[in-house]
């Protein structure tokens, strides 16, 4: 009791109080602020076992990550900078390319104006060792073509569903007509990995998700990750919250907080 804690939950944090079980609860680390700790679980814990658990990243090789000024993407940089030597392609909207670079990405590229794989294969030729595919659809197969001999797709996501404020049909019956399809054997020809990720089907795993997220406190309390706050709203801001992210405004997280910061109530008291 009264125990600063980071929480697990598939879903009900948008509210004052919640209801967790202990076991998805995990001590917040000294010198981290409640934001940080909101960034943190979901977002580190994709990123670490996407690329060190599937993804068996190692010194040297070189990575492609999309929306990397996204949460995970964000994490997926700084995990890939605990490496040393790993080669980062990111896709991001061209007015973040400037951050990005900033934080590790020797390769950002504007998705919406270039072929982000004819940019990867200009750079390497080969391609790469490991994609993280939050898209789905044509850009699953895209991935899996970059791939060097020994390289492995890890799909968690899939983003190309969402195109707008609504559930775009057309959008979604396009995404799953393209899904990526491969058969046992024909992976036994293309020397190549492809892997599915999702926390949420984690719930069971308790022991599993405390090792790791004890390997992220770890690396947080050596300066070595820190979690990316784009902006912080209180939630009778909510609305303008999500048009942030809907309009790919956002560098990193976009966090929701009951209240408006003190300092902002001080303002408006003055």
């Amino acid at each position: 009791v009264g125990d600063k804690v980071m929480v697990l939950a598939r879903s009900g944090l948008w509210q004052e109080v919640v209801n967790v079980p202990a076991s998805h609860t995990f001590p917040m680390p000294e010198g981290m602020s409640f934001e940080e700790a909101a960034a943190l679980l979901v977002n580190y814990i994709t990123a670490y076992m996407i690329l060190f658990d599937f993804g068996n990243l190692r010194p040297n090789q070189s990575v492609l990550i999309h929306m990397a000024a996204g949460g995970v993407g964000t994490a997926a940089i700084q995990l890939c900078k605990t490496v040393e030597n790993v080669t980062i392609f990111g896709t991001a909207s061209a007015s973040k390319h400037e951050s990005l670079k900033e934080s590790g990405v020797a390769h950002p590229i504007d998705y919406r104006t270039m072929d982000y794989a004819e940019e990867v294969r200009k750079i390497s030729p080969k391609g790469v060792d490991i994609v993280l595919d939050p898209l789905g659809g044509s850009d699953t197969s895209k991935a899996f073509n970059l791939l060097k001999p020994m390289g492995k797709l890890i799909t968690y996501g899939v983003a190309n569903l969402l195109t707008g404020q609504k559930k775009n049909l057309m959008a979604m019956a396009k995404t799953w007509w393209n899904q990526f399809s491969i058969t046992a054997l024909q992976l036994l020809h293309q020397n190549k990995a492809v892997c599915g990720y999702h926390l949420g089907y984690m719930d069971e795993e308790v022991e599993l998700l405390r090792s790791v997220v004890a390997k992220l406190v770890n690396l947080y309390s050596q300066g070595k990750i820190k979690p990316k706050i784009d902006s912080v709203w209180p939630f009778d801001q909510v609305a303008e919250a999500m048009k942030q992210m809907q309009e790919k405004k956002n560098v990193g997280k976009v966090i929701l907080v009951p209240e408006a910061p003190k300092e902002e109530s001080k303002k408006a008291e003055n």
